[in-house]
């Protein structure tokens, strides 16, 4: 069963690659006849792949379960894949061992330990779970990100800001840039989680509420963990660059991903950033 589930998967997935390409980016000149589908035939990867086309067919239809790893990298340079995309290929093709054997801890991560980790940086930094939701921020994530302290517990969800908070796209400037990296890292993730029931019910949540999550998904973009940038608007007028990088398996919980933002050199960021955080300071003191 579980073979099947990824083989269907890897199906899809390189069908919309597929799609996207014309012959002519692949130095081919098409086969003759009415093109009925975008993109390329199953016929011409299958030529670029050095594959036979049943073959093809049957990876695309879920009938076969074991590619090797030659013909998948075969059939990454026939789609033209990127780094991510030709990972994302490799996953669907046979779960990471690793991975599938690492459960979340079942007791709750310890948060005074947490809380004392982020503190330790004067960068904005929090730590989320596989959801995304909030466990532990710092003072600089409040005053640059958002307030989390004051949004009711089952609101500090960095995703469902990202996209149903109407006023939060006003505060991200390249709110369109880190939504579509936020929506192409779900679809990485996707068929490793979707036997998670609070990972599935996010995502629904999104399905039913947001159209430009939607209108993002259908773009079958793929993106592995990376650093992107993150360029905030303040109340007061200021602008703040900054690349946000991540950390996974915080205190040996798989699930547990440690980020923190990076202020962009040459912007004038972190000087910005560390007289708010001065101000902040004195003014806490004095109240």
């Amino acid at each position: 069963m579980e073979s099947r589930r990824f083989s269907s998967a890897l199906g899809e997935f390189i069908k919309t690659r597929r799609y996207r390409l014309q012959p002519e980016e692949v130095g081919i000149k098409p086969f003759p006849g009415r093109r009925r589908t975008p993109g390329l035939r199953r016929e011409e990867v299958a030529y670029l792949a050095n594959v036979s086309v049943t073959y093809y067919t049957w990876l695309e239809q879920g009938r076969e379960k074991n590619p090797s790893p030659d013909v998948l990298s075969q059939i990454s340079q026939a789609l033209r894949l990127d780094e991510d995309e030709r990972k994302h290929l490799f996953d669907l093709a046979a779960p990471d061992p690793v991975r599938s054997s690492m459960a979340p801890k079942p007791e709750k991560p310890d948060a005074v330990f947490l809380q004392n980790l982020v503190d330790q940086l004067r960068y904005p930094s929090f730590i989320a779970n596989e959801v995304a939701d909030m466990i532990v921020w710092n003072r600089g994530a409040e005053l640059v990100i958002a307030d989390f302290g004051r949004l009711p517990e089952g609101e500090r969800n960095m995703v469902t800001l990202l996209f149903l908070d109407p006023e939060y796209p006003k505060r991200l400037v390249n709110w369109e840039e880190f939504a579509r990296y936020m929506t192409a890292l779900i679809r990485a993730g996707f068929e490793h989680n979707k036997d998670n029931p609070m990972y599935m019910e996010r995502f629904e949540l999104l399905r039913r509420n947001s159209e430009d999550f939607l209108r993002f998904w259908e773009w079958h973009e793929i993106r592995q963990k990376s650093s992107v940038p993150v360029h905030y608007l303040l109340p007061d007028g200021q602008k703040l660059e900054f690349t946000i990088h991540c950390a996974a398996a915080i205190d040996n919980d798989p699930g547990l991903h440690w980020c923190f933002l990076v202020p962009t050199p040459g912007t004038g960021t972190e000087e910005r950033l560390a007289l708010m955080l001065t101000q902040d300071s004195e003014w806490s003191s004095q109240a």
